[in-house]
């Protein structure tokens, strides 16, 4: 089994910056491909990135090219999502997954991570 738990979340004005972290426990996932989706109120969940284990390749959605950056460190057990130049509409709760299979690809689809955090909650405000 795989715990996840995310923390950076807060209050930010638009064009501001938020890094957030997730920690795993429970084994190691250094050789899993992880990621980090988003829900807004009303809205249905969302990919935002993922990366596999080697930290080489990485997907984005989108929406969030050019600003969110995904990365590892798989000494921490860590993945992480440096979030810049944000904007209202990434105001979302934001919760990381884990896969249960090691491989060399960045998942995105919500149905291939068996592990999921709590979530992080992001507000940008105009």
């Amino acid at each position: 089994q795989v715990q996840l738990v995310e923390s950076g979340g807060g209050l930010v004005q638009s064009g501001g910056s938020l890094r957030l972290s997730c920690a795993a426990s429970g084994r190691s996932v250094s050789n899993l491909p992880m990621g980090w989706f988003r829900q807004a109120p009303g809205k249905e969940r969302e990919f935002v990135a993922a990366m596999d284990w080697s930290g080489v390749n990485a997907h984005y959605t989108d929406s969030v090219k050019g600003r969110f950056t995904i990365s590892r460190d798989n000494a921490k057990n860590t993945v992480y999502l440096q979030m810049n130049s944000l904007k209202p509409e990434d105001t979302a709760v934001y919760r990381c997954a884990a896969s249960a299979i090691p491989g060399l690809r960045a998942l995105v689809s919500a149905g291939q991570y068996p592990y999921w955090g709590q979530g992080t909650q992001v507000t940008v405000s105009s």
